[in-house]
């Protein structure tokens, strides 16, 4: 569809209020002009009260996407945090899978079966230095105001490795989705998080990246 078309208001509105069940139609349609301004408190409450056909949704992650992680995860690690971890869905995936799960979110009063729960924001995790084994974060970082700094708290709190999820997807003014940042191009990914030992990989139309930190 031609950008002239894709990012005309008066088309995409409709499209909007299905969406969003028709609730602030305006502010959800202009949220890339509007979020650079916000304080951490109003972007936190924005997250926190939103209501679409999005939050319905169990994960933005596919199965495909998931499973590998999860073949590729550090074995000889145990804790693992999960940053922007909404209800938990990969995380019971962790668990099954042998990890001490963790999450972290903007959210309140998220219930982890099995884990502990932490509210907080990416751009200052609530954790020391190397506290977590492995720290995953996924369909989050395209949402981040301050990209250098979420990836570098990443990286901090992570002992042994850092996994990424983050759409491969083209710039729209006019998204569903509240995306503010778009990695179009694995070399985009890759130079975000900077870390030489590591993989990067398009799966069901994600980017995937599993970095090692070194020793």
């Amino acid at each position: 569809m031609p950008p002239l078309i894709r990012d005309n208001k008066y088309f995409v509105y409709p499209l909007f209020y299905i969406w969003f069940k028709g609730n602030n139609i305006k502010k959800h349609m202009e949220f890339k002009s509007l979020v650079f301004d916000w304080t951490e408190e109003e972007f936190a409450r924005f997250y926190q009260e939103r209501d679409s056909l999005a939050t319905d949704r169990v994960t933005d992650l596919s199965e495909q996407s998931i499973d590998y992680m999860l073949e590729r995860l550090d074995k000889g690690s145990k804790t693992l945090l999960d940053v922007g971890c909404g209800n938990g869905y990969f995380l019971q995936k962790a668990r099954k899978a042998g990890f001490d799960i963790h999450g972290c979110d903007v959210l309140q009063d998220v219930k982890i079966e099995g884990g502990t729960y932490h509210q907080g924001n990416l751009e200052k995790l609530p954790f020391p230095d190397n506290y977590f084994d492995i720290v995953t974060c996924h369909h989050t970082l395209e949402h981040v105001i301050n990209l250098e700094v979420s990836v570098s708290e990443l990286k901090r709190v992570a002992k042994n490795q850092v996994v990424v999820v983050v759409p491969c997807q083209r710039y729209f003014y006019y998204t569903l989705d509240e995306h503010v940042r778009f990695f179009p191009y694995k070399a985009l990914v890759t130079n975000m998080m900077q870390m030489k030992n590591s993989i990067c990989e398009k799966v069901w139309g994600d980017w995937v990246f599993i970095g090692n930190k070194e020793h």
